[in-house]
C-alpha cells in the first residue's frame, strides 16, 4: 500500500518558497548539532554531566531532522508525495520515539542542574559517568517501550482505500485515521502517551525549577543568585522550544476546532523538527562560557595551522 503526503494544505502554491528556510535551518542543525558533539567528545575539559547531556540532545537533534527533513523539501520541491505503508509506521515511529527520548533527556538536564545547584559538594559523585551512561540508556528503553506498541497498532487496523495523509510526514493519528476500523485503542494509548510521558516529564522538570528556585533565592548574594539562575538559562530556553510546539498541537488539535486553520497546524509541526535542533546548539553555544572559549580555541588553532 501507498500512501500520499499532501504536505501543507491550502499552502501548496508556497511549498517551493517554504522549503527555502526549512532546507537553510535543516543544513544549520545538522551541523551546528554535529560540530557540538565532535567538540564536547574532543574536549576533555567538557565530559561534564551538562554537556554529556548536551550531546544526547545534540544526537537526538540531528535524528529527528534527517527522519523527516529529506521527505518534506522532496514533497515540497520535486513533489515526491508517495511513501510506501512500512516507510510511513517507520518514520512514525522513530519520530515518536525520538520525540520521548529528546524529552527524557530535557529531564536528565533538569535533574543535573537540580543536583549542581541545591547540592553542589555532592555533584560530582552523585552525577558520575556511569549513572550519566545508565540515565542515557534508560531514556532509550524507555521511548523504545512506549513507542513501539504505536507500530502493532496501526498494523491491527483495517484499511479500505483511504491513503492521503494531509501531513509532511508519518505521525500516528494521521495514518489511524485513514482506517475503517475502529481506532478508539489508537486514541486513547495515543493520549496516554502524551500525558505519561511527556506530561509526567514535564511535571519533574517543573518540580525540579521549583526547588531550584527555592534554593536560589535563599543565597544572600544577589551575584551568586543571578550566576545560579544563569546556568539554568540555556535548558530553560531550550525546554520551552522543545515543549511550547507540542503543547500547541495538542491543545489545538483537542481544542482549537476550526478556529486554527489545518495549515496552521500543519506548517507548526513542520517548523518544529527543524528549528529546535537548529537553535539548540546556538543557545548553548551563546549562553555557555565553556563553549564559546573551545570554539574560538579551534578556530584559533585552525586557522594558525593553515
Amino acid at each position: 500500500m501507498w500512501y500520499v503526503l499532501t504536505g501543507i494544505p491550502g499552502l501548496e502554491d508556497f511549498h517551493v518558497w517554504i522549503a527555502i528556510p526549512i532546507c537553510s535551518m535543516f543544513i544549520v542543525a545538522v551541523v551546528g548539532n554535529i560540530f557540538l558533539i565532535f567538540l564536547i567528545v574532543s574536549e576533555r575539559n567538557l565530559h561534564e554531566p551538562m554537556y554529556l547531556f548536551l550531546s544526547m540532545l545534540a544526537v537526538a537533534d540531528v535524528l529527528l531532522s534527517t527522519t523527516t527533513a529529506p521527505k518534506i523539501l522532496a514533497i515540497f520541491w520535486f513533489n515526491s508525495r508517495n511513501i510506501s505503508f512500512g516507510s510511513c509506521v517507520t518514520q512514525m515511529f522513530f519520530i515518536h520515539f525520538i520525540f520521548a527520548v529528546e524529552s527524557a533527556i530535557l529531564l536528565a538536564m533538569a535533574f543535573d542542574r537540580y543536583v549542581a545547584i541545591c547540592y553542589p559538594l555532592r555533584y560530582t559523585t552523585i552525577l558520575t559517568t556511569s549513572v550519566i551512561g545508565k540515565i542515557g540508556i534508560a531514556a532509550v528503553v524507555r521511548g523504545f517501550t512506549v513507542c513501539f506498541p504505536l507500530i502493532f497498532l496501526v498494523y491491527r487496523l483495517t484499511y479500505c482505500g483511504k491513503n492521503i495523509i494531509s501531513h509532511s510526514y508519518c505521525e500516528h493519528m494521521g495514518i489511524a485515521r485513514l482506517a475503517c476500523d475502529n481506532i478508539k485503542v489508537n486514541i486513547v494509548y495515543g493520549l496516554t502517551l502524551a500525558l505519561l510521558v511527556i506530561g509526567l516529564d514535564m511535571v519533574f522538570i517543573s518540580t525540579s525549577y521549583s526547588l531550584i528556585l527555592c534554593t536560589v533565592f535563599k543565597i544572600p548574594s544577589w551575584s551568586a543568585r543571578f550566576k545560579a539562575l544563569n546556568t539554568c538559562g540555556s535548558h530553560f530556553c531550550v525546554i520551552l522550544l522543545f515543549y511550547s510546539p507540542a503543547l500547541f498541537s495538542f491543545l489545538a488539535h483537542r481544542f482549537g476546532g476550526k478556529a486554527i486553520p489545518h495549515h496552521v497546524h500543519i506548517l507548526v509541526a513542520n517548523l518544529y523538527v527543524v528549528v529546535p535542533p537548529m537553535l539548540n546548539p546556538i543557545i548553548y553555544g551563546v549562553k555557555t562560557k565553556q563553549i564559546q572559549e573551545r570554539v574560538v580555541l579551534l578556530f584559533s588553532t585552525l586557522s594558525t595551522s593553515c
